[in-house]
C-alpha cells in the first residue's frame, strides 16, 4: 500500500521529567495531514504520545482508513546485536526485549541508562566496553562510559548501521547522551513500536511489507531546507509538520514506491526517505 489517507510524524523524547507545560523544543511533536489540512500537537510525555499514536490507529482502522506513522528514532541496530542480545537476529526480538526490560513512567522517568549499562555487561570483552556511551557524569555506571571507550570491531559490531551511509548526519545508534544522540530515543521509542505492532493490521517497514497501518524510521532533518524556511518559532514543530506533508504528498501523487526501495534487512532497518531528499523537498510548496 503506497497511498495513505493520513500520515503522522513524530519526534521523539528520552527525557526523564516531564516536557515544560508551555510548548517547547526537545519535546515531542506529533506533526499530522490527511485531506482536511495540516495540524501538529505538543506532549509533554511519552504516555500521552503513544495513547495518541494508539488513538489514531484504531481511528484508522474503524474508518477503513490507511495510515503512515513515521518516528524520529532508530528502530534497528547494527547486524549481529540482536542475535546476541535475544538469541534471534531480528530487530522486533530487540523491540520485545526492550519492551520487557525498560521503565518507563506517566512522568517520564524511566531507566534507560541503566539497561544500557546491563546490556553492555552483556557484550563486554577483555579490551572493550559494550557498544553504548554516554550518560550524565552524576550517574555511577562503570559499565556505560560517559565518552565513546568501545572497538566495535571487537564486539563484532559495526559503530553505524546501513542507512547512515546514506544519511551521514544521522548519529550513531549507540550515542545516548550530549548534542545530537538519538540512541537513547531508540531504547525509549522501540517498546512503543513493539506495542503499537501487536495491534491488527499494523505493519512495520522495512521488516514487513507496507500495510493499512505502517510504522517506519523517519528522519526529518531530510527537509532541513524546508524548515528553515519556515517561520514556525519552535524547529520541532516545523520538522514533523513539513515531512509528514511531504510524505502525505508523494503518496497522493504515485510517488512514494520509490522511498521503499531499501536494502532488503531484518535487523539494521532503514529510513524512510533516505536517499530521496529532492523529491521529499520537491513535493512542498
Amino acid at each position: 500500500m503506497q497511498r495513505f489517507d493520513r500520515v503522522i510524524v513524530a519526534d521523539w523524547s528520552a527525557a526523564a521529567t516531564l516536557s515544560p507545560a508551555r510548548p517547547s523544543a526537545d519535546a515531542i511533536w506529533l506533526g499530522s495531514i490527511d485531506a482536511s489540512g495540516a495540524s501538529s500537537t505538543y506532549h509533554r510525555s511519552r504516555s500521552s504520545a503513544e495513547a495518541t499514536l494508539a488513538q489514531a490507529i484504531d481511528t484508522a482502522l474503524a474508518r477503513g482508513e490507511s495510515l503512515l506513522i513515521g518516528c524520529d528514532f532508530p528502530m534497528g541496530y547494527p547486524k549481529g546485536f540482536a542475535s546476541h542480545l535475544t538469541g534471534t537476529p531480528t530487530a522486533p526480538a530487540v523491540w520485545a526485549w526492550l519492551a520487557a526490560h525498560i521503565q518507563d513512567a506517566p512522568d517520564n522517568h524511566n531507566n534507560r541508562f541503566q539497561i544500557a549499562a546491563h546490556i553492555n555487561r552483556h557484550f563486554a570483552t577483555a579490551t572493550s566496553h559494550g557498544p553504548f556511551w554516554g550518560r550524565p557524569a552524576s550517574l555511577n555506571l562503570p559499565d556505560l562510559p560517559t565518552t565513546k571507550a568501545v572497538d566495535y570491531s571487537a564486539l563484532n559490531l559495526s559503530e553505524r548501521r546501513g542507512v547512515e551511509t546514506v544519511v551521514p548526519r544521522a548519529q550513531p545508534v549507540w550515542k545516548l547522551y550530549t548534542t545530537g544522540a538519538a540512541g537513547s530515543q531508540g531504547l525509549m521509542g522501540q517498546p512503543m513500536i513493539h506495542r503499537l505492532s501487536q495491534r491488527p493490521q499494523v505493519a512495520v517497514w522495512p521488516f514487513d511489507p507496507p500495510a493499512q497501518i505502517t510504522l517506519a524510521e523517519v528522519y526529518p532533518s531530510l527537509v532541513s531546507a524546508a524548515v528553515r524556511r519556515d517561520p514556525a518559532p519552535i524547529k520541532d514543530e516545523a520538522q514533523v509538520r513539513l515531512l509528514a506533508q511531504a510524505l502525505f504528498s508523494l503518496s497522493q501523487t504515485g510517488q512514494f514506491a520509490a522511498l521503499l526501495d531499501c536494502p532488503a534487512n531484518l535487523e539494521e532497518g532503514w529510513i524512510l526517505g533516505a536517499g530521496h531528499t529532492t523529491a521529499l523537498l520537491g513535493a512542498l510548496p
